[in-house]
């Protein structure tokens, strides 16, 4: 029997030392996160070399994006779901360790192939921290800093992923080859691990509660009912489109087409990545105040100005301008805590925030990162590497419609 001391004092206000743990909390998720995304992209980054010594085709690069992404997908949503039932962290820290284990295993393959198999399996172990940690984010938020916080957690993306992943794993490439980029880019994801199981706390779940008070558990399938979840999985497949596409072809453009050094290439995409760490923050801050809806669609019609940038060729005269452009330009991470954290688990019951983080995932990762990739990379080999980027900009045009359509959330009305 439930000891009602315990239970009132679990219910409690918030108080200075759950202040404390909740921002410490948002510290280390923001750098687990910053570490998945960091071996994620760095992938994307070293392929300009990868391509050349593996001899890749533009189908190839495409298609190991695409593996990642569907085992990426899968995984998120059943490992979402299972989190709502046994907690966060039992999931977490081990696939913390082997997403790390596997980012260092990737500098050793020598085909087509053992690289393929290998990001594949990485994208098992990844796709859980992205639901699980967000749902972990959400659901041990004060409300009135949950736009802020899960906007810090998720814009880690953007400063290591997107700003710093690009520069550091080129940099290393050029002066000690692709495979040492590898194998730094596993290590800190080992630590991350280490900080979760020492400082990170279980949050008092509403599962918890609803059970204790004899209550019945929500089920999973109940998140299909709403029709924002729905939306969501649609703004989250136009929004994985724009982000992989010209993040798997940008650097092949910059690179072929512009005839500039692939340093070049990770300092521009850096500065798109910094710029996306700012909009991360702001624009979710902000959905507190404004709403959810409204932030969404303007982040959408800001970032479809950065695959066109890319495009422009007199903007490579000045690369300080094309950067300032692509700083400006990059609301992605502000995209992904709305759409695909934010909104979805502000429309569905209590407990299964992490299924709905997990079910928008997988259907954005089999249309934007697993489809969108191999369909860009046949029609970059027919028609050239312009038409990968002009669908990165349709795609960030579908998160504007959905969001049109979509209802506010209780917390952002």
């Amino acid at each position: 029997m439930a000891n009602p001391a315990s239970a009132q004092n679990e219910d409690a206000a918030p108080t200075k030392r759950d202040d404390i743990h909740e921002n410490r909390m948002v510290l280390i998720m923001f750098f687990t996160w910053g570490v998945v995304f960091l071996d994620r992209m760095a992938q994307l980054y070293l392929m300009p070399y990868i391509a050349a010594d593996l001899r890749l085709s533009d189908t190839q690069v495409g298609a190991l994006s695409s593996a990642m992404a569907v085992c990426w997908a899968i995984s998120a949503l059943l490992f979402g779901a299972i989190s709502d039932r046994v907690g966060r962290k039992v999931i977490l820290v081990p696939l913390t360790i082997a997403f790390s284990l596997f980012s260092g295993l990737s500098g050793l393959a020598r085909n087509f192939t053992q690289l393929l198999a290998i990001r594949g399996v990485m994208g098992v172990a990844e796709g859980p921290c992205w639901s699980v940690t967000n749902a972990l984010v959400e659901q041990a938020s004060t409300p009135s800093r949950r736009g802020r916080n899960v906007g810090i957690v998720v814009s880690a993306a953007a400063l290591i992923g997107l700003g710093v992943a690009p520069i550091l794993t080129t940099q290393i490439a050029a002066h000690i080859g692709w495979r040492a980029a590898f194998f730094v880019a596993g290590l800190p994801g080992l630590l991350m691990a280490y900080l979760i199981v020492r400082y990170v706390r279980e949050p008092h779940s509403t599962v918890r509660k609803a059970s204790r008070e004899g209550a019945p558990r929500a089920s999973a399938f109940q998140i299909l009912r709403y029709r924002n979840i729905w939306l969501c999985a649609l703004a989250a497949s136009g929004f994985m489109t724009w982000l992989f596409l010209q993040n798997v072809f940008a650097p092949l453009y910059i690179t072929r087409m512009e005839h500039l050094d692939p340093r070049i290439a990770g300092l521009l995409l850096g500065a798109a990545g910094f710029g996306s760490f700012f909009l991360g923050i702001v624009g979710p801050s902000l959905s507190d105040r404004i709403g959810r809806r409204a932030m969404l669609m303007a982040m959408a019609l800001l970032s479809t100005a950065l695959p066109v940038c890319l495009l422009i060729h007199g903007l490579y005269a000045n690369l300080f301008v094309l950067g300032t452009v692509l700083f400006l330009t990059q609301g992605g991470q502000a995209i992904s805590a709305l759409a695909i954290v934010l909104i979805p688990a502000e429309s569905v019951p209590p407990g299964t925030a992490g299924a709905a983080i997990g079910f928008v995932t997988l259907v954005g990762e089999l249309v934007g990162g697993t489809a969108a990739p191999v369909a860009a990379g046949k029609l970059a080999d027919m028609f050239g590497l312009a038409w990968p980027l002009w669908l990165a900009a349709a795609g960030s045009l579908l998160v504007f419609v959905a969001a049109l359509a979509m209802r506010p959330t209780a917390e952002s009305a």
